[in-house]
């Protein structure tokens, strides 16, 4: 039995993967005059009068909404919010194991960027951070936009900025492999929605210059028809020679390639056209871009993909654990990118050079250090740039 047979018959197996604990024991009459009337009036009054209690007296301090659309299911496309249910699921999973923060589903049968924004909105004062999940592009960039202007708690998109981190963290000690400056090489991203913009942004934030996005029409330049409005600011700030033309032609002297696109659309041919000792990231899957074996034999240096059966996988369960667990732990406001930027930096430091090599270049995604080393570099950011309410 393969591995998605099996996965099929856990979940019949499960009956869901999550399920709600009660923390309060009701054993006698006196237990639930506490937890529930009359004693509940107490806590209730004492939020009506501040607000911010309501991350003392409730579970809202550790907890978080995961929301989907369901228009973009990790390689499965529009297949539905509640078809994106599992995934959900897996997601609230993954938060409470390798964090210990509780997160709950939610699935939203609308792809209007307004009604979306709204809704999640109206429901934001329940939790403690919004993580929207597996929302096609471009509406994840305006919705999460949205809910950043009226939400007082954190709005993360994790197929965005969560990508972004792990990216960042596995190309620092990339690069230190190879011996070349991140100042200094020229970066190649296959695949321009919401990950590829948000790895091109952050990167550029961890001190990137040269930096050239491509989706499936070709090169990102300024004024081109097939841009939507992300796409067109993107082209402004990178491909600062507005080179048009292939993913072939954009590869060409690169000395890192980022692929968060579609499988086998890397040649052996444009790995060896690219410059000496290249890092190439193929994140797409469950196939990627080019395959491991391939890209060595081209002459790749430094190889990572996103799945789990090879070496230096980029995996979004090493940020967003941590990043929510550092943001509710000092109650930030939001997740800013100073955050980001120290959430990057703690995942690569966990890699003692004497560890550092080809082969492993980022942590393992069930390494237990990971969630509290990105918690801790979280919280600290937070503080510093004045988003941390404790």
């Amino acid at each position: 039995m393969d591995i998605r047979q099996e996965s099929l018959k856990k979940h019949y197996e499960w009956d869901g993967k999550i399920e709600v604990i009660s923390r309060a024991p009701i054993n006698t009459k006196e237990d639930l005059s506490l937890a529930y009337t009359p004693g509940v009036a107490e806590p209730c009054m004492e939020i009506n009068k501040d607000y911010e209690k309501s991350f003392e007296l409730t579970r809202r301090n550790n907890l978080v909404a995961v929301v989907t659309d369901g228009t973009a299911v990790l390689g499965l496309g529009d297949i539905g919010p509640e078809a994106g249910m599992p995934v959900m699921e897996g997601k609230c999973c993954l938060f409470k194991e390798f964090a210990d923060v509780d997160a709950f589903p939610i699935c939203v049968r609308s792809k209007d960027v307004d009604e979306i924004a709204r809704t999640i909105y109206l429901i934001s004062g329940s939790f403690g951070g919004i993580n929207l999940e597996d929302i096609a592009a471009p509406r994840c960039f305006e919705i999460e936009r949205k809910l950043k202007e009226v939400c007082d708690i954190p709005v993360f998109h994790d197929d965005q900025h969560g990508t972004a981190v792990i990216v960042a963290a596995a190309l620092i000690n990339a690069l230190k492999v190879v011996g070349k400056r991140i100042d200094e090489v020229k970066v190649v991203i296959s695949g321009a929605g919401s990950a590829g913009i948000a790895i091109a942004k952050h990167i550029m934030n961890i001190g990137v210059k040269n930096v050239k996005l491509v989706n499936s029409k070709g090169i990102i330049a300024k004024g081109l028809e097939t841009n939507n409005s992300e796409q067109e600011y993107m082209a402004s700030i990178t491909n600062l020679d507005n080179q048009k033309g292939s993913l072939a032609d954009a590869m060409v002297g690169a000395d890192v390639f980022l692929g968060v696109s579609a499988p086998g659309i890397v040649s052996q041919d444009m790995i060896k056209s690219m410059a000496e000792n290249p890092v190439v990231f193929a994140m797409a899957n469950p196939t990627p871009e080019i395959m491991p074996d391939l890209a060595k034999e081209a002459g790749a240096a430094v190889v990572g993909t996103g799945r789990s059966d090879f070496p230096n996988q980029i995996n979004n369960v090493l940020c967003f654990p941590g990043m929510f667990r550092g943001a509710l732990d000092c109650r930030a406001s939001e997740i800013n990118e100073e955050m980001k930027v120290a959430a990057s930096y703690a995942l690569a430091e966990l890699v003692s050079d004497d560890e550092l090599s080809a082969e492993y270049i980022i942590p393992d995604a069930i390494d237990k250090r990971v969630g509290k080393a990105v918690a801790k570099a979280v919280v600290k950011a937070a503080r510093e740039t004045g988003v941390a309410k404790k």
